[in-house]
Formats: C-alpha cells, sequence, structure tokens
C-alpha cells in the first residue's frame, strides 16, 4: 500500500475514534458504567452520570402486561421545534452548553453548576402573531446557574450562538437544590465522623442509611450568607417505606460551596427508630391471605374506533379545543394558548395564552430545631418537572394515554430525558354532560322524551415526586369550553418519631405538633398551597377582572310575603389591590374575567368565571418568615397586569430567599388592570390533619378549582352533540373456556 493510503487510512480511523469519543460524551450509553443507583435520592436523582436516562419499566409489583412499548431515546436525537413554545430540544440544550463553556464569565476550570435552563419565551406580542408556516422567532435559553457564591441569570441566543443577556444576583435567593448537591450533600454528612457516631449509637447501621438534603427556608440574618442545606435520614432496614422510620432529632447542616458541615443538632437521643413492620407499600411485600377485601375487576373505557384527540409534536388538538403542551422543569407543564371552537362560526376562540402551576408552598406546623425550618416552596427550590417520574401505564393513566417525555438539563448543562411524565387521554366515567326528561301528555298527544349525553372530556397529567409527597396535576378540558384544574395528593406522610407507642400512653397536656398515627410515629400538621398563574386572553389580550357579589335585599313593606331574596351586583376592579380576593362564606361571589369589547348576540360581554371547589387558606402570622416568603397565599385570588418577568409566585431565586421578590410585592404597585392584558392568580389550599388511614401511604385526596364560560357562547356549546347508542360500541362477552 502506498504511503498516502497509509496516512488517510489513518487520519480516517483517527477522525472516526475521535467522533466516537465525541458523541459518547455528549450522550453517554446506558450501559452499567453509567447507571446510577436512586434508591437513596428518588426523584432529586439527576446527576451528569444520568444525562439521559434510559427508559425503565414500571415496579415489580406490576405485572408484565401493564408495561408499554417504549420508543428508542434516539428519537430525540432529531427533534426540531415547530412552535414558538416548544421547548429546548436536546440538541438546543448542548448548543446552549456549548456556548457557555466558551463565555468567558464561566470559561474557567470549575464550570458553574446550572440549576434551570429552560426555553426563553418569545415576547406574548411575537407569538400571537406568529402563523403556522412562518419562520420561528431567534430561539433562546433562560439559564440559572450559581458560581463563586453569585446566582447568575442569562439568556442565550440559538440562532446568534451567544450570551445576550447576563444578571447577577437580581433577587435575594439562590437556584433551585440540584441532584448533584444533594448527592454531595449527604456524602459529606455520612463522611461526618460525629454523625456516623450518632446513627450507630441510635442503632442503626451505617448501611442502612437513606438520606435527603432538605431546603432550609429563611429565618433572618444569622442564616444569611452561605447557601445551605440541612440533612435528615432514615433507616431503610427491612422495608423499602425509609419515610416511616426516621432518625429523629439528628439534623446536619451542610454548607454546598465549601461542602462541609457547618453543624450537627442532635435532640432526640432517647426517642426509638419506628419498626419495619407494616409499613410496606409495595404489592410484591402484601400479605394476600389476611386480605378480607372483595377485589375489583379489572376497568376500562374502550374506543372501538380508537382515541379522539390528535398530538403533532407539542399541539394538542381535541373535541373543540386546541392548545399547546410545555414540559417544563419548573413548573411540570405548562399549557399554552388554548382555544376553543365556537359552534356557530367555526373560529378557533382565545380564552388562555398561558397556565400552570407557579409555586407550591408547604409549611409544618412544628416549631422545633428540626423541624421548624420545613415550610418548603415544592416549584422553586426543587422543580415540579425535574421531580415528575415515570407515570405507570394502566394505574398512572389509562391504556388509551399518549406519553410525552420532557428534554431537561442536568447540573453540568448536558442533556437528560424525564420519560413519560405527562400523559394525555380521554376519560368517560359514567358522567353527564347534559340530561332531561319530559313525561308524556296524552290529552295533547306529546310523547315522552328522555334527552342525554355522556360527559367525555381530556386531560393532561403529570405526577411530581418531590421528596415524601406526590402532586397528581390534571388539566382537564370539556367540550362545553370548561377548564378544571385538578391537584391530587398523595405518597408518604412526612412523620416524626414520638416516645410513645400507644395513644393511652399520652398525657392529657402533650403539646404534640400532630395526630398518632402508628408505634413510635406523629404525623405532623401541614398545609400544601399551589398557585396557579393564568393569563387569561378571552377573545384577545384586553381583559378585565369583575366581581359579582351576591347581595341581600328586602323587599318593600307588603310588596310580597318574602322577608329576603338575592340579587346581583358588579363590580369592575379598577386595580391590583382591588382584585385581591379571600373567600368568605358568607359574602359569596363570582369571579369574572372578561372582555369588555367582544358582545354576545344578546349584548353580554365575552367571559369566563373562576369556580372555586374545595379550598384553606393560610393560618399563619404575616410576619411569620415562612408566611413573609408565601405571602402570595395571602388571598386565594390576585389579578396583576401581564409582565413577562413575572411568572413564579414565590420570586425567581426561592431558595433561601427573604419573600423581596414574590406575588404579594409585584402587587403592592397598584397597577392598574381594567381593560389591560391581565393575569389572574389562583391558590388552591389544603389543610392536612394526618390520621391512621394515611399510613403506610396516603391515599389520594384532590381539590380543584374550573374556569367556566359565562356568555363566551351563545348558547350551549355542546347542544348539537349526538348521543351514544349501542351500535356505537362492539358487543363483548367474556369467551367460555374447555377443560
Amino acid at each position: 500500500m502506498e504511503p498516502t493510503s497509509y496516512l488517510r487510512c489513518f487520519i480516517l480511523l483517527f477522525s472516526s475514534l475521535f467522533l466516537i469519543i465525541l458523541l459518547r460524551s455528549w450522550f453517554p450509553s446506558h450501559g452499567a458504567d453509567f447507571h446510577l443507583d436512586c434508591s437513596q435520592y428518588s426523584s432529586w436523582c439527576t446527576t451528569s452520570k444520568n444525562r439521559i436516562q434510559s427508559k425503565f419499566n414500571v415496579s415489580s409489583s406490576t405485572t408484565e402486561k401493564n408495561t408499554t412499548k417504549h420508543k428508542p431515546i434516539d428519537d430525540h436525537f432529531a427533534d426540531t421545534p415547530k412552535h414558538p413554545l416548544d421547548p429546548l430540544t436536546l440538541q438546543e440544550i448542548n448548543k446552549v452548553q456549548s456556548i457557555l463553556t466558551i463565555y468567558p464569565p464561566f470559561f474557567t476550570p470549575n464550570f458553574p453548576s446550572i440549576h434551570t435552563l429552560s426555553l426563553h419565551e418569545p415576547e406574548k406580542s411575537t407569538v400571537l402573531e406568529w402563523k403556522k408556516g412562518d419562520i420561528l422567532p431567534h430561539r433562546q435559553a433562560q439559564v440559572i446557574a450559581f458560581l463563586n457564591s453569585h446566582s447568575h441569570v442569562l439568556v442565550v441566543d440559538l440562532d446568534e450562538d451567544k450570551v445576550i443577556s447576563h444578571g447577577i444576583d437580581p433577587a435575594s435567593g439562590y437556584p433551585m437544590i440540584s441532584g448533584e448537591e444533594t448527592t454531595i450533600a449527604t456524602d459529606v454528612a455520612q463522611a461526618n465522623e460525629e454523625f456516623r457516631r450518632i446513627v450507630v449509637s441510635r442503632g442503626v447501621k451505617l448501611s442502612d442509611l437513606v438520606c435527603y438534603a432538605l431546603a432550609t427556608g429563611w429565618y433572618g440574618p444569622n442564616e444569611e450568607g452561605k447557601r445551605v442545606t440541612k440533612v435528615q435520614c432514615y433507616s431503610k432496614q427491612g422495608t423499602s417505606n425509609f419515610f416511616m422510620r426516621p432518625i429523629e432529632g439528628l439534623t446536619v447542616t451542610v454548607d454546598l460551596e465549601k461542602k462541609e458541615v457547618v453543624k450537627i443538632s442532635h435532640t432526640g437521643n432517647d426517642i426509638p427508630v419506628a419498626q419495619a413492620k407494616n409499613t410496606e407499600y409495595q404489592h410484591s411485600a402484601q400479605n394476600k391471605l389476611t386480605s378480607n377485601m372483595i377485589p375489583i375487576n379489572p376497568i376500562s373505557m374502550e374506543q372501538p374506533l380508537g382515541p379522539s384527540f390528535s398530538i403533532d409534536g407539542h399541539l394538542v388538538r381535541w373535541a373543540n379545543w386546541e392548545f399547546h403542551l410545555n414540559p417544563d422543569p419548573r413548573a411540570g407543564v405548562i399549557i399554552s394558548q388554548a382555544k376553543v371552537r365556537d359552534p356557530e362560526t367555526g373560529k378557533l376562540r382565545s380564552v388562555m395564552y398561558r397556565g400552570f402551576a407557579s409555586e407550591l408552598f408547604v409549611p409544618y406546623m412544628d416549631p422545633s430545631e428540626g423541624w421548624y425550618f420545613k415550610t418548603y416552596m415544592d416549584a422553586g427550590e426543587y422543580g415540579m418537572g425535574l421531580t415528575a417520574m415515570s407515570l405507570v401505564p394502566l394505574n398512572d393513566c389509562p391504556h388509551n394515554a399518549h406519553y410525552m417525555d420532557g428534554i431537561f438539563s442536568a447540573s453540568d448543562g448536558k442533556p437528560f430525558v424525564q420519560s413519560n411524565m405527562i400523559c394525555v387521554f380521554e376519560r368517560y366515567a359514567g358522567e353527564i354532560g347534559w340530561r332531561h326528561s319530559q313525561t308524556a301528555d296524552s290529552s295533547s298527544g306529546r310523547p315522552e322524551i328522555r334527552e342525554s349525553r355522556p360527559k367525555v372530556s381530556l386531560v393532561v397529567r403529570t405526577a411530581s415526586t418531590v421528596g415524601n409527597y406526590d402532586y397528581i396535576i390534571d388539566w382537564e378540558f370539556q367540550a362545553d369550553g370548561l377548564i378544571r384544574v385538578q391537584v391530587g395528593l398523595s405518597g408518604m406522610l412526612m412523620v416524626k418519631g414520638t416516645h410513645y407507642e400507644n395513644a393511652n400512653q399520652i398525657p392529657e397536656g402533650d403539646n404534640m405538633s400532630g395526630p398518632f398515627v402508628s408505634e413510635h410515629l406523629i404525623g405532623v400538621v401541614h398545609d400544601h398551597f399551589i398557585t396557579f398563574h393564568l393569563d387569561m386572553d378571552i377573545d384577545a389580550p384586553d381583559n378585565s377582572f369583575i366581581k359579582v357579589h351576591l347581595v341581600k335585599e328586602e323587599p318593600p313593606p307588603g310588596e310580597s310575603p318574602r322577608r329576603s331574596y338575592l340579587k346581583t351586583k358588579k363590580h369592575v376592579a379598577k386595580s391590583e389591590k382591588d382584585a385581591q380576593i379571600k373567600f368568605k362564606l358568607f359574602d359569596p361571589s363570582e369571579f369574572h374575567v372578561i372582555n369588555p369589547s367582544k358582545k354576545s348576540k344578546i349584548g353580554n360581554p365575552s367571559g369566563y368565571k373562576i369556580v372555586p371547589a374545595g379550598n384553606a387558606a393560610s393560618l399563619l402570622n404575616q410576619n411569620d418568615p415562612p408566611q413573609q416568603r408565601g405571602a402570595f397565599t395571602n388571598n386565594q385570588i390576585w389579578v396583576t397586569p401581564y409582565n413577562r418577568s413575572e411568572q413564579w409566585a414565590g420570586g425567581l431565586l426561592v431558595y433561601q430567599g427573604k419573600g423581596e421578590d414574590t406575588l404579594a410585592i409585584w402587587s403592592e404597585r397598584d397597577r392598574l388592570i381594567e381593560n389591560k392584558d391581565i393575569v389572574v392568580w389562583y391558590t388552591l389550599g389544603f389543610h392536612h390533619i394526618p390520621c391512621q388511614e394515611d399510613f403506610p401511604i396516603m391515599p389520594t385526596v384532590s381539590s380543584s378549582f374550573a374556569l367556566k364560560p359565562a356568555n363566551f357562547f351563545n348558547s350551549n356549546p355542546i347542544l348539537h352533540v349526538a348521543p351514544t347508542v349501542p351500535n356505537d360500541l362492539p358487543t363483548c362477552s367474556v369467551a367460555s373456556t374447555s377443560s
């Protein structure tokens, strides 16, 4: 062979080898070398080692027939954005990381920790003007990073290949805790000799430890100046449900920057670690011989002609609805440009530009050393998308569901896949859309009339596992134009260890922070508040907020045998403070968002109303540090003028924040909101007083609110829906078997 041929072969071989190494550095394989044991870190396990998570089967307790065929991970390599609001693709996240590695402030031996990397949405006006077939607006990414004790907020333009905006410490808080930091904090704690000695003295083997890094909140100047976390641990000996076996009173404060222990608090030396007995929740571990429950036969909604919805990239179409669906690392899921088709004109009409869970505030009601700081902001401190685990087919979602992945960034800026984190499905549970019956009248020859329509809806679901708690959030779209938002709470209680083994041992005056739920365990009382950002655009961006009061009146003397009646009185909110609403049972009102420029055939303004279901309000003092941070829960409804920078009710940087950048602070400006582009904020609340039935795992408890058309349509929009008849469905019977 000629020397030049040898040289060509060598160059080709070297180039191929270099390309393979480069690709493996970007997209690691899924072999044993790259497997990360997530058993200790649950949903926060998103370090660089699993930056591209492989699809995984459902738990071992689910039978093989319940699994689904997952598409190869390689499918995401070719993803391209089709819509201005499409999330960043895997390739785009890689491009952001490449731009940052040569960006001078970050061009250091220690690349900064990336805490959030997500789409920086185009201006609202740009999105509203865009039509399918138009060139996409510049694709941009927002990056929140932490470097040299400072928070950095950047905007990276992917079309121009450069950083176009860079702010440092724009607020008092820090970025959310990352999976990598969780691992570092727990490793630092477990390497500490004093900590190890305490654990052994409590009767727990070091090999049985499961530890969590917990957000610390903010409690004054003494806790400032350090980015810290508090580590608490459990024993996994004998159970997968280690949350029911806390090592009570042991808290390790870790400096996340210096990677060192700041303080060890040990106040529970004489409190036993609860036994593992009866704590297991996996089906495979249950003793079926002792169960007295009559089994329920499998149940399913059949669709002989297939599902009625279609999904094109991130655009969902179903019945008269069309909306955009975006997996988001912080919010979990964002619903954008929700439009409903008018049955009379056939045109799509705007209802909501953007809706998502903006923040979750979870304060526990125990002031002791190991508990006072447990006042979590689950979206801003952990991320509802980053903690959204793969949904379990046939159990989390029915068999007709469509699954969607999230593509997010790990701490090193490289992408990973949060597989099957969203499901979309149609639901029919035997509910009625509308009905009326009319008896026959033989004298007039009028026949009997019975008309009824089934209520079928479309559901978008996520389930985020934030440590011990699971949050199931549903966006449900109905054919009659209603949008229902439901939040379900499940998972494990956060329990406190106690000396008591039986409720009979508890003295009458014992000031426990919650009910006794099992041997040596207290279920600490706590709240959950979920604040939703609802950018309502009823037929156009400029809307008004109307309070429709129910007012008691008395008829004039002698005009009626009645002594009282109710009438409505409308009030248009002029400014932000005028629209701050606290619900009152004996001062009922309706709350409408209307377009004063769009009228129905009979002259009513087009609108939607907010329909609350069960709710709860925060009872904490407003000067209590957790409530200062969670001041967005001071009202159940707020209305603000649209501001691109005001998305997160608890502020952009929540971790150890002081509450200086919250919805409550913005609203103090009392800006004008009448006939403006406005955002409605709705807070859904739960008071949770635990009971024995919440042990060892909680049955789901739910609450909701609805966005309901109010003079939006000229008449019932589902009047023309056809009834279902027996011939529409297949006839099925149980097949006989021969012995």
